[in-house]
């Protein structure tokens, strides 16, 4: 089974993304030159990415919401530290997972994929048709054990293995921008994806073979 298309993945092309972290750049150059109100362009613009990072590693929407908001809170005080060597989104990922892993290892909380993002169009929509080959509420309940088997897999999973997995597949970040935000090596990113895929492979093809 291949889990790149059970995830959906956000794909932006490096021309977008450089123009992302230009338009990025001069908001936060503003905001660096007193313009305190132009950071909630930003707020406005990452605050639902920023949020379905922490859920995905949280799966609780309370504290999601609550570190989301301590993630911008950081980020604005430490703005003048932003010097545009990576995409703003970048830096702020980093801070929005280092203050939601803190939260994890301080509160032991259990992970949590959602399959929410699975758009049932396309692609998706065939995959999905071939994962259950179910009509009507049959199918729906066929998904719903899917999400719940998927959710015990990625619970198995280490900290920095549920997280790369996430930036990769569900935020569509490359390697290089999950390395900065982790603090890691692209090739530490590429093993712990590869390892990460691996063990969810087996995990799901168990069910699915049963």
């Amino acid at each position: 089974m291949n889990l790149s298309k059970v995830f959906t993945k956000a794909i932006i092309s490096s021309p977008e993304r450089q123009q992302e972290a230009d338009a990025d750049f001069s908001v936060v150059k503003q905001v660096q030159a007193g313009d305190v109100a132009a950071f909630d362009r930003l707020i406005l613009k990452y605050r639902e990415r920023v949020f379905g990072v922490v859920y995905n590693l949280t799966a609780n929407r309370e504290d999601a919401s609550d570190l989301t908001q301590d993630a911008f809170i950081k980020a604005f005080q430490s703005i003048n530290r932003f010097q545009g060597h990576c995409a703003f989104f970048t830096w702020l990922y980093k801070i929005a997972v280092n203050t939601t892993l803190s939260h994890l290892r301080k509160n032991r909380l259990r992970s949590f994929f959602s399959l929410e993002k699975l758009h049932e169009d396309g692609t998706n929509a065939q995959i999905l048709e071939q994962l259950t080959d179910k009509r009507g509420a049959d199918r729906d309940t066929y998904l719903q054990e899917l999400k719940e088997k998927l959710n015990e897999a990625l619970q198995k999973l280490s900290i920095p293995h549920r997280t790369v997995i996430t930036l990769f597949e569900i935020d569509g970040l490359s390697h290089s921008e999950i390395a900065e935000v982790m603090g890691c090596s692209e090739g530490t990113v590429r093993s712990r994806l590869h390892y990460a895929k691996q063990f969810l492979q087996g995990e799901l093809g168990k069910y699915l073979r049963s």
